[in-house]
């Protein structure tokens, strides 16, 4: 059976407000197609990452990314850093990236406490640029951040933040009963007034109390 497509796609989103196709449609899957993800295409995706603002344009990202097609082995190091329950079906992503995110500012050497929702940008960036080039992106908590340090030598004033599985739309079929489920199983999430306060904490903020498009 071959994925839907993305004009019928369970996961394809259904906002209480007009919002970009591009956001519509971006979800995060778990089955990849076999495929090679053109060196072009993951140049791309990083060109984008590259060009996220960041507090005093620090830029405190930095990515490890490997492709199954093109190096197997520093694919399989890079595998190996995930835990194994994403190693089950990430292993048959096209390609795998694992971020990184400096603790401290280069300049005075300082803690930056804005590194990891800078990097955390940086990959949405990166993962829209994907999905307009018709690849998905699915990032994981789950890795193994000590074999990640151990494995590339990460300096001390790095942090491992996420792995990153990338790839074309593959079929549900290949996953578990229960990914199968997930996979495609609509998407939801909480409405704005759940999360947008005015004058008090949890006191929805009067421009999405009153601005219910339905």
């Amino acid at each position: 059976m071959a994925p839907p497509s993305t004009a019928q796609h369970p996961k394809t989103a259904d906002p209480d407000h007009d919002i970009l196709d591009l956001l519509r449609e971006r979800w995060s899957p778990r089955a990849f197609a076999d495929r090679r993800v053109e060196p072009e295409k993951i140049r791309r995706m990083l060109e984008a990452a590259r060009w996220t603002m960041s507090s005093y344009n620090e830029q405190p990202w930095r990515y490890v990314v490997a492709s199954r097609h093109d190096d197997p082995e520093a694919y399989e190091r890079l595998l190996d850093c995930l835990i194994d329950g994403n190693q089950a079906w990430a292993q048959n992503a096209p390609v795998l990236m694992m971020s990184f995110y400096k603790e401290t500012f280069s300049g005075n050497g300082r803690p930056n406490r804005c590194a990891p929702h800078d990097v955390g940008a940086a990959s949405a960036a990166l993962t829209f640029q994907a999905k307009e080039m018709d690849l998905y992106v699915h990032q994981m908590a789950g890795i193994h951040a000590d074999v990640a340090r151990e494995t590339y030598d990460v300096p001390d004033d790095f942090e491992p933040m996420a792995g990153l599985a990338v790839g074309y739309l593959g079929d549900p079929e290949m996953l578990s009963d229960d990914k199968q489920t997930a996979e495609q199983a609509p998407r939801s999430r909480r409405s704005l007034d759940e999360f947008v306060f005015g004058d008090e904490w949890e006191d929805s903020a009067d421009v999405v109390a009153n601005g219910s498009s339905r």
